[in-house]
């Protein structure tokens, strides 16, 4: 049987050759204080497997801070609730995978019901990261109704406010459409010239059909008015516990249209959270009767 004494020097051991060519010491006592804070503050979960890339993006933290040692760092935010260090923690853990278009099965499904619903029509962007998904669903508003100018509004929201700007000033390298089809690239984006050739720029009237907001799901309240026609949700709640799936799911319901539509990542799956939905298909999700 090992001792303690001999487990705590296999433990200090261990933690020595993780951090060996670091350039800052970063234990697992500082990995389970991440955790928690990031935990608290976004209902963000990171699993064990997260620690190479917490280290990489506070080490970004520390650096631009000047602060010499994670625990010097965790105690600042600690002990400094208000401060504006606690934004870019949370960017910084933040992780904004994306694309235009992104699980396309579900524009079709869209562009269908609000078709057919009652006008004006509104949209809610959960996780809007640097707004390719908001701009694919201005995108679909406009073809379901043949117009530059759909009676649609879209709100689009996330946590981390510096995707968030990148996503209001809708300028993307040109390989980031390079996918779409040339109809769509030519009625939608203008091509940059000069110095800022490779670069393209989302239209005005698209950008117009949408109102960028900072919002963390887990805050006490959501600068949104319901009632919307669909809801946005995806790949979204793999961040969270089921607790908080729960909760966020449930507070969804009252802000949805009767006949609203929530739409869920492709690994996602919504109805062991709550009774409140029922399945459609392919991650669609529909209000089931109010109460239930």
């Amino acid at each position: 049987m090992v001792s303690a004494q001999r487990s705590a020097e296999l433990s200090a051991s261990t933690v020595t050759k993780a951090n060996a060519g670091k350039e800052f010491e970063f234990t697992e006592a500082d990995f389970s204080r991440v955790r928690k804070l990031i935990y608290q503050a976004a209902g963000i979960s990171l699993s064990d497997s997260k620690h190479e890339m917490v280290y990489s993006r506070l080490a970004r933290r520390l650096r631009a801070t000047g602060i010499s040692n994670f625990t010097r760092y965790l105690d600042m935010l600690e002990s400094e609730a208000a401060s504006d260090e606690w934004e870019a923690f949370t960017n910084a853990l933040t992780t904004n995978l994306t694309s235009f278009f992104r699980e396309h099965h579900h524009f079709p499904i869209l562009a269908e019901h609000i078709r057919k619903a009652a006008q004006p029509i509104s949209i809610w962007c959960c996780a809007s990261s640097t707004g390719e998904e908001p701009y694919s669903l201005a995108m679909t508003a406009c073809e379901a109704f043949g117009t530059l100018r759909p009676p649609v509004e879209i709100i689009a929201t996330d946590i981390d406010t510096n995707v968030l700007a990148t996503a209001a000033a809708g300028i993307y390298s040109d390989d980031r459409i390079e996918k779409l089809p040339m109809e769509q690239k030519k009625k939608f984006f203008l091509r940059g010239t000069g110095r800022q050739q490779g670069l393209v720029r989302v239209r005005d009237d698209l950008r117009k059909l949408i109102t960028f907001k900072p919002l963390n799901l887990l805050s006490s309240s959501w600068p949104v008015n319901g009632q919307f026609d669909a809801i946005f949700c995806r790949n979204v709640m793999i961040y969270f516990d089921k607790p908080t799936q729960s909760t966020i799911l449930k507070r969804f319901v009252p802000l949805m249209k009767p006949n609203g539509l929530l739409f869920a990542g492709h690994s996602e799956n919504f109805l062991y959270a709550t009774d409140a939905f029922r399945l459609l298909g392919k991650t669609v999700y529909t209000l089931n009767q109010r109460g239930g």
